[in-house]
């Protein structure tokens, strides 16, 4: 099964390292990062997937996978 998880925050360096930590534990980028205004800060986004040995089912429970995998 292949998980999906897209990370959002402020354009700074604790982002980064949330990113950073997530391609270390597996999570490969997926996409283009995406960048935003919202009158204040410059929001950013990236979207990342990971392989699990899992099969997915209809009874799956999504959070707890992304838990595991994180």
């Amino acid at each position: 099964m292949k998980l999906y998880r897209y990370l959002t925050g402020v354009d700074d360096a604790a982002f980064c390292a949330r990113v950073t930590k997530a391609l270390n534990l597996g999570w490969e980028l997926y996409g283009s990062p995406t960048m935003s205004f919202n009158g204040e800060h410059i929001i950013v986004g990236q979207a990342i997937t990971k392989e699990t040995s899992h099969d997915y089912q209809e009874s799956t429970d999504i959070l707890n996978e992304l838990k595991q995998a994180s």
